[in-house]
């Protein structure tokens, strides 16, 4: 009789495991996303100024790129057809108000119609575009740099936390498995920032390079067409 008595019975043992369950979701839920970060330890400073500089990197050369390398479909053809006409100064001012940079590797092309041979205002379009696509370029090495440190950093963290945590062991001679995972957990998180900075600025540097290269085809095609109405010799006449 009093063995039965001192067997827990079913309800006793469903609310204790309930009230365990509940108290770990509390813990859970009461551990939010600067908890995680605070406990990452020293590294995340890096990491985070790392993050912050991306995030600035990634908008500001999308806004400049966007704007600088777009190209109005009609650009080339009113050109051509102010060149053929005879009014080059009309097509330099035209070129100038476009205020992007294909505007202006045309407007220095322009400029020298009339003045310069058709290998001289090729070359000059060249020089001018790759001017053009440097300033573009301006700082996505950075990028490139932040995507390589950013998990680095990361993984620097996380070594630093598990040497720290097998020195605390040794000093206090117990091995525990909830000290080695607790700790173990709270380092890892610099491995995990570190990598999704990484992806950050390794996708944002990826991507803007995309935008770069759309931009170059783009010239290159209109410098084509370009070159077609000074190589043409009843039109170079009328040019000229």
């Amino acid at each position: 009789m009093t063995i039965l008595l001192q067997v827990p019975s079913a309800s006793a043992v469903s609310d204790s495991t309930a009230n365990a369950l509940n108290g770990a979701a509390a813990t859970t839920q009461s551990l939010g996303l600067f908890d995680l970060v605070a406990k990452g330890g020293w590294v995340m400073v890096p990491i985070a100024f790392l993050l912050f500089a991306s995030i600035y990197l990634i908008v500001e050369r999308w806004v400049l790129i966007a704007r600088q390398g777009k190209v109005d479909p009609g650009f080339v053809d009113n050109v051509k057809d102010m060149l053929l006409q005879g009014n080059v100064k009309s097509a330099e001012s035209f070129c100038k108000n476009q205020r992007t940079a294909i505007g202006r590797v045309f407007e220095k092309a322009v400029g020298r119609v009339g003045v310069a041979s058709n290998k001289e205002i090729e070359g000059t379009i060249e020089t001018v575009g790759q001017i053009e696509l440097s300033r573009m370029e301006r700082n996505l090495g950075y990028l490139g740099v932040i995507a390589g440190i950013a998990p680095m950093l990361g993984f620097i963290g996380t070594i630093s936390g598990i040497i720290r945590i097998f020195y605390d062991i040794s000093l206090s001679d117990n091995i525990s498995v909830g000290i080695i995972a607790g700790g173990l957990y709270e380092k890892m998180i610099t491995s995990g920032s570190g990598l999704i900075v990484g992806v950050i600025a390794y996708t944002g540097y990826h991507l803007l390079n995309m935008m770069i290269e759309r931009f170059t085809l783009k010239l290159e095609m209109n410098a084509f067409d370009f070159m077609e109405v000074l190589q043409k010799p009843t039109e170079t006449a009328r040019v000229r």
